[in-house]
């Protein structure tokens, strides 16, 4: 809090990096000694340690994130510069739904919608992305000078995207596209992804499509019965779509100011979100739902929650909604291959169940203990 966190005015004094009044400072610590330096020091170290064995690496760089403050150089980079303005339209606030008014009164949508605030801020929230950006090549390049850039899938991704003013929101709460539409990079060094290298899926894809992925580029069985998600080599080595008509995600609001706000039970401070590439349907236990009309809507200003001519495109989607939730891996303690074997197992082992006699068992069903017993 002391250093990382905390900034220095003229005076000498620290400052906090919590109040954003002083994103334009400079953090205490000197950038070789922040979190994403320290991060890719630890990766470097961790992965020189392993020697030539097979590894898997989770890199979790914590920033860009609040306290937005930067250390030198980073501060400064993007002082002055012209910023893009926020994704928001007035008529969003003339009647919202209920909960996304909510979040709009929470502190961080206050200061974040204001243009001027968000202008001073964003800078270092730049400053920390291109900090991260410079980490990365440099893990790149001892990858490469150790030779295995030829052998390492690499991913990036983020956990969830961030408002910082789109829509009246800060943060990452709801399902707008700021929040939910994440960036993810595949660097796949064999051959067989040639062909794909450079190009951009335009399919439904979801961060649970990762573990899945990493296992077939390991040569691994994916255990689908307790993976939701689908190989991404499907595409990137085979030039295949990725089958998939609807992406869902989750979000729990219960431990926010805003089921509070709303009086809501905290089991019932969830959203669930339906896209199937046009439509964003978002069901809200407690409260009609929100939709949104990609295709007409792509800024996603008009919600059509309500609105009686989309009344079928809401129940089909809800409908898909059930479906997915109704068989979400139920069975996860036994694969399709073991559902499989089950099947008339049980006639196999000479358990047969609802026979008047010996004589209606097929031949075929009997166990030959069992032939000719009465």
């Amino acid at each position: 809090m002391q250093w990382a966190n905390a900034a220095a005015d003229e005076d000498g004094r620290v400052r906090s990096g919590f109040y954003m009044e002083n994103a334009h400072r400079p953090a205490r610590v000197p950038a070789e000694h922040s979190e994403t330096a320290y991060l890719t020091n630890r990766a470097i170290e961790t992965i020189d340690a392993i020697g030539d064995k097979p590894w898997c690496l989770h890199l979790s760089y914590i920033k860009p994130h609040w306290p937005y403050l930067a250390p030198a150089p980073y501060h400064a980079l993007y002082r002055g510069a012209d910023v893009p303005p926020a994704l928001k339209s007035e008529a969003e606030r003339a009647d919202p739904h209920p909960i996304y008014a909510a979040f709009m009164k929470l502190g961080v949508a206050q200061c974040l919608s204001d243009d001027a605030k968000r202008a001073h801020i964003l800078p270092a929230y730049l400053g920390l992305i291109k900090q991260v950006d410079d980490e990365l090549g440099r893990l790149f390049a001892h990858l490469e000078a150790k030779g295995l850039s030829d052998n390492t899938l690499i991913a990036l991704t983020a956990d969830h995207g961030d408002y910082f003013g789109d829509h009246w929101l800060g943060e990452k709460d709801l399902f707008h596209d700021p929040s939910v539409k994440i960036p993810l990079i595949i660097y796949d060094p064999s051959t067989e992804a040639d062909p794909t290298r450079g190009k951009v899926c335009t399919d439904l894809t979801a961060a649970i499509d990762l573990i899945p992925t990493f296992l077939e580029s390991l040569g691994s069985e994916i255990p689908d019965h307790r993976l939701e998600g689908q190989s991404l080599l499907r595409f990137i080595r085979q030039q295949r779509a990725i089958e998939r008509p609807v992406v869902f995600t989750e979000s729990d609001y219960a431990r926010l100011p805003v089921s509070t706000m709303l009086d809501q039970d905290p089991y019932r401070a969830r959203m669930t979100m339906a896209f199937d590439g046009r439509y964003k349907f978002v069901h809200c236990p407690g409260y009609r739902p929100i939709l949104f009309d990609l295709a007409n809507d792509p800024s996603e200003f008009v919600d059509l929650g309500a609105d009686p001519g989309y009344a079928s495109i809401r129940e089909q989607l809800k409908d898909q909604m059930l479906d997915w939730s109704a068989t979400l891996k139920n069975r996860a303690a036994v694969s399709s291959a073991m559902q499989t074997e089950y099947k008339g197992k049980s006639a196999r082992q000479g358990i047969l169940i609802g026979f008047w006699s010996p004589d209606e068992v097929p031949e075929n069903r009997r166990l030959p203990a069992q032939l000719g017993l009465s």
